[in-house]
């Protein structure tokens, strides 16, 4: 038995990179993949065959993680296709480097809305799929929250925030946990 037999996993941002390789390793461990992207569907649809392939399940759906009745609506074609949730790999983001100079709201609300908000708002709707028995939520950080390049300061604030949030929920969900 694999294992992740049994188990439903729904990754953000799998179209390709490092998210389309965490789904297709969950496939290969018998998980039932859920490949989420923004913009790219024949990059989640090569995601899903090369899962299926290995004789794995998978599905792609569409889906802005910066938006929450998307994000809504990822998580409802996930109950309605497995019936629950195990995990959630938090991967979507975008990463713009710029000086000082030439940031502007725009820039930082992009990466902002994508890389943090949408952390949170998958989260939130993850927790109610996830049920007693527990599920993991993994947040994919970068040596840059901690480690800031110059022109990164935007993109380094929002990986930082990441690594907040996931020590802080951790602490809030830790009480949950059963057994």
């Amino acid at each position: 038995m694999s294992r992740l037999e049994g188990k439903v996993a729904v990754v953000t941002g799998a179209s390709k990179g490092i998210g389309a390789s965490i789904a297709e390793h969950f496939g290969a461990e018998g998980a039932s993949v859920v490949v989420n992207y923004a913009s790219s569907k024949s990059g989640a649809d090569a995601v899903v065959k090369r899962i299926a392939a290995k004789g794995g399940k998978a599905i792609a759906v569409q889906a802005d993680v910066s938006q929450p009745k998307d994000v809504t609506r990822l998580f409802a074609e996930t109950k309605a296709a497995y019936g629950k949730l195990d995990v959630l790999v938090n991967n979507a983001g975008i990463y713009e480097f710029a000086p000082l100079e030439s940031i502007t709201p725009e820039h930082f609300h992009k990466q902002f809305n994508l890389n943090v908000l949408g952390l949170l708002l998958t989260t939130q709707e993850a927790v109610k799929l996830i049920d007693g028995k527990g599920g993991s939520i993994i947040n994919i950080g970068s040596i840059v929250g901690s480690m800031p390049v110059a022109t990164a300061s935007v993109y380094s604030a929002t990986k930082g925030a990441v690594d907040n949030i996931t020590i802080a929920l951790s602490k809030n969900s830790a009480p949950r946990r059963s057994g």
